[in-house]
């Protein structure tokens, strides 16, 4: 891999406001961070493209660009466009490439181009005194518009249900885009479905427009009505030695058809999410703070089901094997009271 540094703008190119994410590599050179003036000085920052396989961001960014066209915006806007590279071939992350959203300053990844990148971007942010922080995202399953926060203050949740009442709240995995920002400013990360679903650049970019137009974050707490507040319990991946199917084929571990069609409900216990082959004694890896397989507190295998033992309810459930190898296979959620 050639080497990785970030590049600074302070105008929109005029080719970026109609790009496709696979011309950009061409257009910009690499991972970009872009800063535009406003009315009230303290950015908004807006990143997008941390996987290269989920456009909404950018057709959102330039939805809100056009929207304004000359006119100076409400509130300054920073911008970063991350993983072009993999933008180029719509893919999550290329080979021997580090995941944009596992890297950022308090990740255990360090000291590679793409880590240093991404923490001059915060001092940017930093030094600029940010207002609020969006990270714009899509998945491979069937999942509602959510947002995702890594406190639980109150200007967090209300930038959160700007976006939608659902809200996930978690602490892992580390090195998340949110969690870096969560100390300079009230920061979230937005689930939009799948890239290019109907609706879904059109609900970010009202949202990034909403956030340009806060003044400053109402101080009331978040009224119960509002909101459906959930926290991750689990990460459940497979382990390499695992082979999985999602279509019936033999595996390992054959998952249920329309697996993806389970996120976000309620699942009591003894549901069954796979058929498990003979002799496979850890077909999921849920890891612990130690390192540990703690797949045996949320799921068990009997008579060659894979069946849940506790209710749950699943997030980012996907039947997309490569990216179901890159990070994960899903969360496991349970309902949290308001704080």
């Amino acid at each position: 891999m050639a080497d990785v540094k970030l590049n600074t703008l302070d105008r929109v190119p005029e080719a970026l406001y109609t790009a496709r994410p696979e011309a950009l590599e061409d257009l910009l050179g690499g991972p970009t961070l872009l800063h535009l003036p406003g009315r009230r000085p303290a950015p908004l920052f807006v990143s997008l493209l941390l996987h290269g396989n989920e456009s909404t961001g950018l057709h959102a960014l330039q939805r809100v660009l056009q929207s304004f066209g000359a006119s100076t915006l409400p509130r300054a806007l920073s911008v970063f466009i991350g993983n072009v590279a993999a933008a180029r071939f719509g893919l999550r992350r290329l080979d021997g490439q580090p995941d944009y959203n596992r890297i950022w300053p308090g990740s255990p990844v360090t000291g590679c181009d793409e880590a240093a990148v991404l923490a001059e971007v915060v001092a940017q942010m930093q030094s600029r005194d940010v207002f609020a922080s969006i990270d714009v995202h899509n998945n491979t399953g069937l999942n509602p518009h959510y947002a995702c926060v890594n406190r639980l203050e109150t200007p967090f949740l209300h930038l959160a249900t700007l976006f939608a009442r659902t809200v996930v709240y978690f602490t892992e995995p580390a090195g998340v885009q949110s969690a870096a920002f969560a100390s300079l400013c009230p920061a979230v990360t937005v689930e939009c479905g799948k890239p290019d679903s109907p609706g879904s650049a059109t609900h970010a970019a009202e949202f990034i427009s909403a956030a340009l137009h806060l003044a400053e974050f109402p101080r009331h707490p978040i009224a119960a009505h509002d909101l459906d507040l959930y926290h991750t319990v689990a990460t459940v991946k497979i382990p390499d030695t695992v082979t999985l199917s999602f279509d019936g084929e033999p595996a390992d571990v054959m998952f249920v058809p329309e697996l993806d069609h389970l996120n976000f409900r309620d699942l009591p216990a003894g549901t069954a999410l796979a058929q498990v082959r003979d002799g496979h004694r850890e077909p999921l890896w849920i890891p612990d703070a130690d390192g540990g397989n703690r797949w045996r507190d949320f799921l068990q295998v009997r008579a060659g089901r894979l069946e849940l033992t506790r209710a749950l309810m699943p997030s980012m459930l996907s039947r997309d094997a490569r990216v179901v190898r890159q990070d994960c296979l899903c969360y496991f959620m349970e309902r949290l009271p308001l704080p």
